[in-house]
């Protein structure tokens, strides 16, 4: 189960629409037309982004009487991030390595 969420998580920032949709909803709750005002697309186009999202359980939508409003659900974002860290110490390695041996060119 969680690496079926991990899945839906990575496939929904993998598009560019959807992580700059997520950064405006980090902002704050906001309309379906607050979201896509920024886009040129159309609605039908914003909705199936907003879709893959909510699948991913990354947002939540309401209605607020003629209004659909989203929010930012972090907790998968987090779930990502702990998975992400377990590689840190790998490219942190590798990255001291790299120093190391560029500050060795430069001495030599």
């Amino acid at each position: 189960m969680v690496s079926e969420q991990l899945d839906m998580t990575f496939a929904a920032l993998s598009d560019a629409t959807r992580r700059g949709i997520l950064e405006r909803l980090s902002a704050g709750e906001a309309t379906v037309g607050e979201i896509a005002a920024p886009y040129e697309m159309s609605m039908a186009a914003v909705s199936k982004h907003l879709k893959v999202l909510e699948k991913a359980g990354l947002i939540t939508r309401s209605k607020k009487a003629q209004w659909r409003h989203c929010r930012l659900e972090a907790a998968p974002l987090a779930d990502a991030m702990k998975w992400v860290e377990k590689y840190k110490g790998f490219w942190d390695d590798g990255l001291n390595r790299l120093d190391h041996f560029l500050k060795k060119q430069m001495t030599d």
